[in-house]
């Protein structure tokens, strides 16, 4: 793809920061290194110019002139770009603009960059540089371990004398797609207490990682993260009983509750978890289910012929579901348990309810996830795309954000673009920004609509 400066000033004051844009990313936007690289190669002075733009790319000649020149450089602030749209300074010092740079995930850049991260160091650049990015400090540790998840940027940083407790790196390097630098971490001296790293690595189904952080764990209630223990965090996301074996092995309190108060035991049965709820009964946290709970127990299994029985016998048992019960709708579609959210749309469930992490409706959760076939299922039975999301937007605005952040690899952006027009979306209204396919596809149907409109004597269709 070629890049289009038709929208956009060429000069080189303009031009940096939208690639700077595009290097690392910033303003909930991520980079996108492949971009990044393909503006550099069209105009290499990109790259050129100061400290920072030289360590975003990793030039050697420029960096050796400019340490040569004020030796003081590799420690101090040397830009005064600014993010073109969230306006935001992208002063960051030289170690932490190599190891923040997105381009190191790309081969052609992976090792010049090592190599100026070396060069940094040894000229004497501190290993804990950090970078005040919006309200939050970002290490060039975190740069390496948990935003680029490379090893050998996070073991040079580590022995040169990093602090792997900075607030972001484990947390963020069970992201990565190895424990490599998770265990470089936890050699290192970084504690999980604190981290809410055990939280997060619940959030995927990776079972040696657990593994791994509960090794380093000494409480597997750490009470320090807040209101959400591991444990229950854990049945929150639907983890198997085997991740359940091993937090109560490592000390778990079988008797935890939710914020709001929810047993484990009936939170697990909440999200379909009787083998975790029966374990839980086991290590004595069982306890009797009221008849409303019994229904949600039931949906979320899900078991319909037992659902359907209890609708039967109560046909008004809707209306005596708490707030919190009607919330399972929302919390099983961020869940991922789609054969739950449907059975319980079908019994009647009010559709625009909200839950989960961002009080989200259901039909919102299902496009954040890219789940075309699930979006349609939704509309279908009477869901609405105005539907609002705790951040203030609706279904457009989580489209727009999903698949600009998320790769295409992850979701059916499209089919998510298209089950909205197809359901009463107006086209006009899908005005904000989306994916390149996501965009490319709303183009068409805008020129479909014109032709049509165009044919019908400018009467719309």
């Amino acid at each position: 793809m070629l890049i289009d400066n038709s929208k956009h000033s060429t000069a080189r004051e303009d031009a940096v920061p939208r690639w700077l844009h595009k290097v690392y990313g910033h303003d909930n936007h991520r980079p996108d290194p492949v971009l990044a690289a393909r503006m550099l190669a069209e105009r290499p002075d990109l790259g050129e110019g100061d400290v920072m733009l030289t360590c975003a790319t990793g030039n050697e000649t420029a960096l050796r002139r400019a340490i040569a020149a004020d030796p003081a450089c590799v420690n101090g602030i040397n830009t005064s770009w600014y993010c073109p749209d969230c306006k935001q300074p992208l002063d960051m010092p030289a170690l932490v603009a190599v190891t923040h740079s997105s381009l190191v995930r790309l081969p052609d850049f992976r090792d010049r960059l090592l190599r100026r991260a070396r060069l940094l160091l040894d000229a004497g650049a501190d290993p804990n540089q950090s970078w005040l990015s919006g309200k939050s400090s970002l290490s060039a540790l975190y740069g390496a371990a948990g935003k680029n998840h490379n090893a050998g940027l996070t073991r040079m940083l580590l022995e040169a004398g990093a602090n792997p407790n900075d607030g972001e790196s484990l947390y963020h390097s069970t992201e990565a797609p190895t424990l490599e630098i998770t265990q470089l971490l936890l050699e290192t001296g970084a504690t999980v207490e604190g981290s809410n790293a055990l939280n997060h690595q619940l959030d995927t189904d990776n079972l040696e990682g657990l593994h791994l952080l509960l090794r380093y764990t000494k409480d597997a209630n750490d009470p320090s993260i807040g209101p959400v223990n591991p444990l229950i965090w854990a049945i929150r996301r639907r983890r198997s009983r085997s991740h359940i074996e091993a937090l109560l092995a490592a000390g778990a309190d079988p008797h935890a509750r939710t914020k709001d108060g929810v047993s484990a035991y009936r939170f697990a049965l909440q999200y379909g978890l009787s083998d975790v709820a029966e374990l839980l009964a086991r290590a004595g946290a069982g306890e009797r289910l009221s008849l409303q709970d019994q229904f949600v127990a039931a949906c979320s299994r899900p078991e319909p012929e037992e659902a359907r029985r209890i609708l039967a016998a109560h046909p008004d048992i809707f209306s005596t579901l708490s707030d919190l019960q009607l919330r399972q709708l929302p919390n099983l579609a961020e869940a991922g348990h789609h054969l739950a959210v449907r059975l319980m749309v079908e019994l009647g469930w009010p559709i625009a309810v909200t839950g989960g992490d961002w009080n989200a409706s259901a039909l919102n959760h299902a496009v954040f996830q890219g789940n075309a076939a699930l979006t349609r299922f939704l509309f279908e039975h009477g869901a609405s795309w105005k539907e609002q999301h705790g951040f203030g937007g609706n279904v457009n605005g989580t489209l727009s954000w999903a698949s600009r952040n998320k790769g295409p690899e992850q979701g059916d952006w499209v089919g998510c673009a298209r089950a909205l027009l197809a359901h009463g979306t107006p086209i006009l209204e899908l005005d904000e920004e989306y994916s390149d396919e996501v965009s490319a596809f709303l183009a068409q149907e805008r020129s479909k609509l014109i032709e049509d409109r165009a044919v019908r004597g400018g009467k719309p269709s």
